[in-house]
Protein backbone atom coordinates (compact mmCIF):
# COMPACT_ATOMS: atom_id res chain seq x y z
CA UNK A 1 0.00 0.00 0.00
CA UNK A 2 3.20 2.45 1.08
CA UNK A 3 6.56 2.53 -0.13
CA UNK A 4 8.95 0.13 1.74
CA UNK A 5 10.63 3.63 2.75
CA UNK A 6 7.42 5.30 4.42
CA UNK A 7 6.48 1.81 6.40
CA UNK A 8 10.01 1.91 7.55
CA UNK A 9 9.59 5.22 8.89
CA UNK A 10 6.57 4.53 10.73
CA UNK A 11 7.54 1.78 12.62
CA UNK A 12 10.72 3.89 13.90
CA UNK A 13 8.31 6.37 14.85
CA UNK A 14 5.83 3.86 16.95
CA UNK A 15 8.83 2.72 18.87
CA UNK A 16 10.07 5.89 19.25
CA UNK A 17 6.87 7.24 21.03
CA UNK A 18 5.57 4.08 22.40
CA UNK A 19 6.43 5.82 26.30
CA UNK A 20 4.56 9.08 25.29
CA UNK A 21 1.15 6.83 24.16
CA UNK A 22 0.79 5.46 27.45
CA UNK A 23 1.11 8.84 29.04
CA UNK A 24 -1.76 9.76 26.97
CA UNK A 25 -3.84 6.99 27.62
CA UNK A 26 -3.51 7.78 31.54
CA UNK A 27 -4.75 11.26 31.20
CA UNK A 28 -7.78 9.25 28.98
CA UNK A 29 -8.93 7.52 32.13
CA UNK A 30 -8.91 10.54 34.17
CA UNK A 31 -10.54 12.51 31.68
CA UNK A 32 -12.95 9.56 31.35
CA UNK A 33 -13.91 9.21 34.71
CA UNK A 34 -14.13 12.25 35.85
CA UNK A 35 -17.68 12.58 33.13
CA UNK A 36 -18.84 9.53 34.41
CA UNK A 37 -18.89 11.23 37.90
CA UNK A 38 -20.39 14.05 36.72
CA UNK A 39 -23.38 12.16 34.59
CA UNK A 40 -23.59 9.98 37.72
CA UNK A 41 -24.03 13.19 40.40
CA UNK A 42 -26.66 14.65 38.30
CA UNK A 43 -28.75 11.51 36.96
CA UNK A 44 -28.44 11.50 33.80
CA UNK A 45 -31.39 9.16 32.23
CA UNK A 46 -33.10 8.36 29.02
CA UNK A 47 -35.42 11.15 29.13
CA UNK A 48 -32.90 13.98 29.14
CA UNK A 49 -32.49 13.08 25.83
CA UNK A 50 -36.14 13.88 24.53
CA UNK A 51 -36.17 16.79 22.25
CA UNK A 52 -37.98 19.90 23.05
CA UNK A 53 -39.56 23.00 20.10
CA UNK A 54 -40.82 25.92 20.22
CA UNK A 55 -40.04 27.95 23.49
CA UNK A 56 -38.22 25.18 24.86
CA UNK A 57 -39.34 25.72 28.31
CA UNK A 58 -38.78 23.23 31.16
CA UNK A 59 -36.06 21.31 29.17
CA UNK A 60 -35.27 19.42 31.75
CA UNK A 61 -32.37 17.77 29.86
CA UNK A 62 -30.71 20.79 28.46
CA UNK A 63 -30.40 22.09 32.07
CA UNK A 64 -28.94 19.10 33.31
CA UNK A 65 -26.38 19.29 30.09
CA UNK A 66 -25.25 22.70 30.93
CA UNK A 67 -24.95 20.92 34.87
CA UNK A 68 -22.78 18.45 33.78
CA UNK A 69 -20.43 20.97 31.38
CA UNK A 70 -19.80 22.74 34.53
CA UNK A 71 -19.22 20.42 36.72
CA UNK A 72 -16.76 18.52 34.33
CA UNK A 73 -14.45 21.87 33.72
CA UNK A 74 -14.74 23.09 37.49
CA UNK A 75 -17.07 26.37 36.53
CA UNK A 76 -19.78 27.77 38.42
CA UNK A 77 -21.94 27.65 35.21
CA UNK A 78 -22.40 26.64 31.53
CA UNK A 79 -24.06 27.30 28.78
CA UNK A 80 -24.18 24.42 25.94
CA UNK A 81 -26.02 25.31 22.61
CA UNK A 82 -27.09 24.33 19.52
CA UNK A 83 -27.69 27.36 18.45
CA UNK A 84 -24.13 28.39 18.30
CA UNK A 85 -22.74 28.31 14.85
CA UNK A 86 -19.02 28.51 15.62
CA UNK A 87 -16.60 28.92 17.97
CA UNK A 88 -16.08 31.83 16.54
CA UNK A 89 -19.85 32.84 17.37
CA UNK A 90 -19.73 31.10 20.52
CA UNK A 91 -16.41 33.55 21.28
CA UNK A 92 -17.70 36.35 19.95
CA UNK A 93 -21.09 35.69 22.21
CA UNK A 94 -19.20 35.75 25.31
CA UNK A 95 -17.20 39.22 24.59
CA UNK A 96 -19.83 40.71 23.35
CA UNK A 97 -21.73 39.83 26.45
CA UNK A 98 -19.40 41.27 29.50
CA UNK A 99 -18.20 44.08 27.83
CA UNK A 100 -19.60 47.26 27.25
CA UNK A 101 -19.14 50.21 24.95
CA UNK A 102 -15.91 52.61 26.90
CA UNK A 103 -14.28 49.22 27.63
CA UNK A 104 -11.13 47.34 26.52
CA UNK A 105 -10.17 43.90 25.46
CA UNK A 106 -6.53 43.32 26.14
CA UNK A 107 -5.48 40.12 24.19
CA UNK A 108 -1.65 39.04 26.22
CA UNK A 109 -1.19 36.00 23.64
CA UNK A 110 -0.54 38.06 20.76
CA UNK A 111 -2.61 38.30 17.25
CA UNK A 112 -5.60 36.08 17.56
CA UNK A 113 -6.65 33.62 15.23
CA UNK A 114 -7.47 34.98 11.81
CA UNK A 115 -11.61 34.62 12.25
CA UNK A 116 -11.70 36.45 15.22
CA UNK A 117 -10.12 40.05 13.76
CA UNK A 118 -13.53 40.80 12.04
CA UNK A 119 -15.28 40.22 15.51
CA UNK A 120 -13.00 42.78 16.59
CA UNK A 121 -13.32 44.79 13.89
CA UNK A 122 -12.31 48.69 13.77
CA UNK A 123 -14.04 51.93 15.16
CA UNK A 124 -17.05 52.94 12.66
CA UNK A 125 -16.63 49.69 10.67
CA UNK A 126 -20.21 49.56 10.37
CA UNK A 127 -20.27 46.38 11.13
CA UNK A 128 -21.61 46.05 14.67
CA UNK A 129 -17.70 44.72 15.57
CA UNK A 130 -17.10 45.24 19.21
CA UNK A 131 -14.64 48.33 18.35
CA UNK A 132 -17.84 49.77 15.85
CA UNK A 133 -19.70 49.18 19.27
CA UNK A 134 -17.10 51.62 20.97
CA UNK A 135 -14.89 49.26 22.96
CA UNK A 136 -11.47 49.32 22.48
CA UNK A 137 -8.82 46.92 21.66
CA UNK A 138 -5.32 46.41 21.98
CA UNK A 139 -2.92 43.43 21.88
CA UNK A 140 0.33 42.76 23.39
CA UNK A 141 2.93 40.61 21.61
CA UNK A 142 4.26 37.48 22.88
CA UNK A 143 8.20 37.55 23.61
CA UNK A 144 10.67 35.61 21.20
CA UNK A 145 10.15 32.56 22.79
CA UNK A 146 6.74 32.42 22.73
CA UNK A 147 5.70 33.68 26.69
CA UNK A 148 3.42 36.31 27.63
CA UNK A 149 5.35 39.62 27.89
CA UNK A 150 4.73 40.20 31.59
CA UNK A 151 6.44 43.80 31.98
CA UNK A 152 4.26 44.94 28.45
CA UNK A 153 1.20 43.76 29.87
CA UNK A 154 1.74 45.51 33.36
CA UNK A 155 2.32 48.97 31.23
CA UNK A 156 -1.00 48.39 29.06
CA UNK A 157 -3.43 47.72 31.64
CA UNK A 158 -5.24 50.63 32.17
CA UNK A 159 -8.87 51.85 33.41
CA UNK A 160 -10.92 50.77 30.53
CA UNK A 161 -9.17 47.37 30.59
CA UNK A 162 -12.30 45.19 31.41
CA UNK A 163 -11.36 41.98 29.51
CA UNK A 164 -8.32 40.42 29.49
CA UNK A 165 -7.90 37.69 26.52
CA UNK A 166 -5.75 34.31 26.29
CA UNK A 167 -6.09 31.68 23.50
CA UNK A 168 -4.70 28.59 24.34
CA UNK A 169 -4.28 27.27 21.08
CA UNK A 170 -1.54 28.20 18.39
CA UNK A 171 -4.03 29.46 16.14
CA UNK A 172 -1.71 29.99 12.86
CA UNK A 173 1.11 31.23 14.77
CA UNK A 174 4.65 29.21 15.25
CA UNK A 175 4.50 29.53 19.06
CA UNK A 176 3.55 26.99 21.55
CA UNK A 177 -0.05 26.40 22.69
CA UNK A 178 -0.28 27.75 26.60
CA UNK A 179 -0.82 24.77 29.12
CA UNK A 180 -3.04 25.04 31.75
CA UNK A 181 -0.78 25.60 34.00
CA UNK A 182 0.73 28.68 32.26
CA UNK A 183 -2.25 30.08 31.91
CA UNK A 184 -3.08 29.92 35.68
CA UNK A 185 -0.05 31.66 36.07
CA UNK A 186 -1.49 34.78 33.38
CA UNK A 187 -4.26 35.03 35.39
CA UNK A 188 -2.78 35.01 39.15
CA UNK A 189 -0.38 37.94 37.26
CA UNK A 190 -3.38 39.84 35.63
CA UNK A 191 -5.29 39.66 39.30
CA UNK A 192 -1.95 41.44 40.73
CA UNK A 193 -2.42 44.17 38.57
CA UNK A 194 -5.82 44.70 38.11
CA UNK A 195 -8.29 42.62 40.08
CA UNK A 196 -11.77 43.39 38.80
CA UNK A 197 -10.52 42.62 35.41
CA UNK A 198 -12.32 39.52 33.33
CA UNK A 199 -9.75 36.64 32.10
CA UNK A 200 -11.57 34.95 29.21
CA UNK A 201 -9.83 32.04 27.64
CA UNK A 202 -10.38 30.57 23.92
CA UNK A 203 -10.41 27.34 24.22
CA UNK A 204 -10.73 26.14 21.67
CA UNK A 205 -8.73 23.11 20.65
CA UNK A 206 -7.95 21.76 24.36
CA UNK A 207 -10.66 20.45 26.35
CA UNK A 208 -9.68 17.02 27.86
CA UNK A 209 -5.81 17.31 26.73
CA UNK A 210 -4.91 18.08 30.75
CA UNK A 211 -6.05 16.82 33.69
CA UNK A 212 -7.73 19.73 34.50
CA UNK A 213 -9.46 23.11 32.67
CA UNK A 214 -8.46 26.79 32.63
CA UNK A 215 -11.79 27.48 34.38
CA UNK A 216 -10.30 25.23 37.15
CA UNK A 217 -7.22 27.67 37.48
CA UNK A 218 -9.08 30.91 38.18
CA UNK A 219 -10.27 32.06 34.73
CA UNK A 220 -13.51 33.60 35.16
CA UNK A 221 -14.74 33.10 31.33
CA UNK A 222 -13.86 31.17 28.34
CA UNK A 223 -15.80 28.97 25.56
CA UNK A 224 -14.98 26.40 22.81
CA UNK A 225 -16.71 24.71 19.91
CA UNK A 226 -18.79 21.41 20.13
CA UNK A 227 -17.69 20.28 16.47
CA UNK A 228 -13.90 20.17 17.99
CA UNK A 229 -13.27 18.23 21.02
CA UNK A 230 -15.73 18.32 23.60
CA UNK A 231 -18.79 17.32 20.57
CA UNK A 232 -16.94 13.88 20.83
CA UNK A 233 -17.70 13.57 16.69
CA UNK A 234 -21.33 13.26 17.14
CA UNK A 235 -22.36 16.84 18.46
CA UNK A 236 -23.68 18.33 15.06
CA UNK A 237 -23.06 21.76 15.47
CA UNK A 238 -23.30 24.29 18.88
CA UNK A 239 -20.78 25.65 21.14
CA UNK A 240 -20.28 26.20 24.90
CA UNK A 241 -20.01 29.33 27.03
CA UNK A 242 -18.34 27.94 30.56
CA UNK A 243 -17.09 29.82 33.94
CA UNK A 244 -18.58 32.42 36.59
CA UNK A 245 -22.38 32.31 36.77
CA UNK A 246 -22.87 36.62 36.47
CA UNK A 247 -20.49 35.98 33.13
CA UNK A 248 -21.86 32.88 31.75
CA UNK A 249 -25.89 34.44 32.71
CA UNK A 250 -24.60 38.01 30.61
CA UNK A 251 -23.57 36.14 27.83
CA UNK A 252 -26.90 34.06 27.70
CA UNK A 253 -28.47 37.43 27.36
CA UNK A 254 -26.38 37.95 24.18
CA UNK A 255 -27.13 34.74 22.75
CA UNK A 256 -31.16 35.01 22.93
CA UNK A 257 -32.10 38.31 24.94
CA UNK A 258 -31.66 40.19 28.10
CA UNK A 259 -34.47 38.68 30.83
CA UNK A 260 -34.79 35.43 28.43
CA UNK A 261 -30.54 34.16 28.90
CA UNK A 262 -30.00 29.99 28.55
CA UNK A 263 -33.94 29.70 30.02
CA UNK A 264 -35.18 28.99 26.77
CA UNK A 265 -33.93 27.51 23.53
CA UNK A 266 -35.64 24.24 21.90
CA UNK A 267 -32.81 21.59 21.32
CA UNK A 268 -34.96 20.23 18.15
CA UNK A 269 -33.17 16.63 19.18
CA UNK A 270 -29.33 17.35 19.44
CA UNK A 271 -28.98 16.50 23.10
CA UNK A 272 -28.64 12.92 23.13
CA UNK A 273 -25.51 13.55 20.43
CA UNK A 274 -24.16 16.41 22.71
CA UNK A 275 -24.34 14.48 25.79
CA UNK A 276 -22.88 11.13 24.25
CA UNK A 277 -20.33 13.17 22.54
CA UNK A 278 -18.95 14.77 25.59
CA UNK A 279 -18.98 10.89 27.27
CA UNK A 280 -16.85 9.84 24.01
CA UNK A 281 -14.73 13.24 24.13
CA UNK A 282 -12.19 12.06 26.64
CA UNK A 283 -11.18 9.19 24.42
CA UNK A 284 -11.22 10.39 21.04
CA UNK A 285 -9.33 13.20 22.14
CA UNK A 286 -6.50 10.68 23.24
CA UNK A 287 -6.57 9.24 19.94
CA UNK A 288 -6.73 12.10 18.18
CA UNK A 289 -3.40 13.64 20.32
CA UNK A 290 -1.82 10.58 19.54
CA UNK A 291 -2.22 11.06 15.82
CA UNK A 292 -0.49 14.57 16.21
CA UNK A 293 2.54 12.84 18.25
CA UNK A 294 2.23 10.25 15.48
CA UNK A 295 2.73 12.70 13.20
CA UNK A 296 5.82 15.18 14.57
CA UNK A 297 8.08 12.14 15.38
CA UNK A 298 7.74 10.86 12.10
CA UNK A 299 7.81 14.47 10.00
CA UNK A 300 11.15 15.18 12.58
CA UNK A 301 12.75 11.68 11.21
CA UNK A 302 12.45 13.22 7.75
CA UNK A 303 14.12 16.52 8.87
CA UNK A 304 11.10 18.79 8.61
CA UNK A 305 10.90 21.37 11.86
CA UNK A 306 7.56 20.26 13.91
CA UNK A 307 6.14 22.40 16.63
CA UNK A 308 5.65 20.90 19.28
CA UNK A 309 8.07 18.32 19.03
CA UNK A 310 6.96 14.78 19.87
CA UNK A 311 8.05 14.08 23.16
CA UNK A 312 6.90 18.28 24.07
CA UNK A 313 4.04 18.65 26.67
CA UNK A 314 0.55 18.63 24.76
CA UNK A 315 -2.18 20.98 25.50
CA UNK A 316 -4.37 21.20 22.40
CA UNK A 317 -4.75 18.71 19.22
CA UNK A 318 -2.90 20.97 16.97
CA UNK A 319 0.57 19.61 15.35
CA UNK A 320 2.32 22.76 13.33
CA UNK A 321 4.75 21.26 10.21
CA UNK A 322 6.81 23.55 8.44
CA UNK A 323 7.52 22.72 4.70
CA UNK A 324 10.33 24.32 2.44
CA UNK A 325 8.22 25.22 -0.37
CA UNK A 326 4.13 26.16 -1.32
CA UNK A 327 4.33 22.95 -3.17
CA UNK A 328 5.49 20.33 -0.08
CA UNK A 329 2.62 22.29 1.76
CA UNK A 330 -0.43 21.78 -0.44
CA UNK A 331 1.06 18.06 -1.17
CA UNK A 332 0.27 16.95 2.08
CA UNK A 333 -2.80 18.76 2.77
CA UNK A 334 -4.11 16.77 -0.83
CA UNK A 335 -3.10 13.48 0.95
CA UNK A 336 -4.46 13.81 4.33
CA UNK A 337 -7.84 14.75 2.36
CA UNK A 338 -7.09 11.37 0.44
CA UNK A 339 -7.00 9.63 3.64
CA UNK A 340 -10.34 10.37 4.47
CA UNK A 341 -13.86 7.80 5.03
CA UNK A 342 -15.71 11.20 3.60
CA UNK A 343 -14.52 13.01 0.13
CA UNK A 344 -11.61 11.13 -0.55
CA UNK A 345 -11.94 11.71 -4.18
CA UNK A 346 -11.89 15.87 -3.53
CA UNK A 347 -9.34 17.70 -4.57
CA UNK A 348 -8.95 20.53 -2.27
CA UNK A 349 -7.19 23.85 -3.19
CA UNK A 350 -6.12 27.17 -2.12
CA UNK A 351 -8.75 29.65 -2.00
CA UNK A 352 -10.27 33.04 -0.48
CA UNK A 353 -12.07 31.59 2.75
CA UNK A 354 -14.38 33.99 4.14
CA UNK A 355 -13.24 35.21 7.78
CA UNK A 356 -9.00 34.74 6.21
CA UNK A 357 -6.49 36.82 5.42
CA UNK A 358 -4.71 34.79 3.07
CA UNK A 359 -5.28 32.00 0.80
CA UNK A 360 -5.91 29.08 2.43
CA UNK A 361 -5.80 25.58 1.92
CA UNK A 362 -8.40 23.26 4.16
CA UNK A 363 -8.39 19.36 4.06
CA UNK A 364 -11.73 18.19 5.75
CA UNK A 365 -13.37 15.06 5.10
CA UNK A 366 -14.99 14.62 7.86
CA UNK A 367 -18.82 13.31 8.87
CA UNK A 368 -19.40 16.91 10.53
CA UNK A 369 -19.01 19.50 8.20
CA UNK A 370 -16.12 21.65 9.46
CA UNK A 371 -15.55 19.30 12.46
CA UNK A 372 -11.88 19.57 13.43
CA UNK A 373 -11.63 16.82 16.11
CA UNK A 374 -12.27 14.61 13.35
CA UNK A 375 -8.53 14.42 10.78
CA UNK A 376 -8.40 17.72 9.54
CA UNK A 377 -5.54 19.83 7.88
CA UNK A 378 -5.08 23.39 6.84
CA UNK A 379 -3.00 26.00 6.08
CA UNK A 380 -2.60 29.76 5.07
CA UNK A 381 -0.73 29.97 1.96
CA UNK A 382 1.84 32.23 3.18
CA UNK A 383 5.56 32.27 4.08
CA UNK A 384 6.54 30.16 6.12
CA UNK A 385 4.90 27.46 4.74
CA UNK A 386 3.02 25.40 7.71
CA UNK A 387 0.45 22.99 7.53
CA UNK A 388 -1.73 23.03 11.06
CA UNK A 389 -3.06 18.99 11.36
CA UNK A 390 -5.60 18.24 13.74
CA UNK A 391 -7.79 15.75 15.10
CA UNK A 392 -8.78 12.05 14.07
CA UNK A 393 -11.48 9.69 15.52
CA UNK A 394 -9.36 6.98 15.87
CA UNK A 395 -5.46 6.82 15.78
CA UNK A 396 -5.21 4.60 13.04
CA UNK A 397 -7.02 7.23 10.39
CA UNK A 398 -4.58 9.48 12.30
CA UNK A 399 -1.29 7.42 10.79
CA UNK A 400 -3.25 6.70 7.77
CA UNK A 401 -3.40 10.25 7.15
CA UNK A 402 0.22 10.48 7.75
CA UNK A 403 1.26 7.50 5.94
CA UNK A 404 -1.20 8.75 2.62
CA UNK A 405 0.27 12.36 2.90
CA UNK A 406 3.78 10.76 2.52
CA UNK A 407 3.15 8.59 -0.53
CA UNK A 408 1.65 11.56 -2.48
CA UNK A 409 4.62 14.10 -1.17
CA UNK A 410 6.66 10.98 -2.47
CA UNK A 411 4.70 10.67 -5.61
CA UNK A 412 5.15 13.83 -6.78
CA UNK A 413 8.84 13.75 -6.20
CA UNK A 414 8.78 15.80 -3.15
CA UNK A 415 10.31 13.35 -0.73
Amino acid sequence: MFNERITAWMERAEQVIEGKIKQIDRIVDQNQWKVIRAFQRHKVSDYHFAASTGYGYNDRGREVLDLVYAEVFGAEAALVRPHFVSGTHTIGTALFGVLRPGDELLMITGRPYDTLHKVIGRPGDGKGSLQDWGIAYGEVPLLENGAPDYDAIRSRINERTKVIGIQRSRGYSWRPSFTVEQIGEMVRFVKEVKQDAIVFVDNCYGEFTELQEPTQVGVDLMAGSLIKNPGGGLAETGGYIAGKSEYVELASYRLTAPGIGGEVGAMLGTTRSMYQGFFLAPHLVGQAVKGSIFAAAVFEQLGFVTHPHWNDPRTDLIQAIQFTSDKHLIAFVQGIQQAAAVDSHVVPEPWDMPGYEHPVIMAAGTFIQGGSLELSADAPIREPYIAYMQGGLTYSHCKLGVLTALQNMMDRGLL
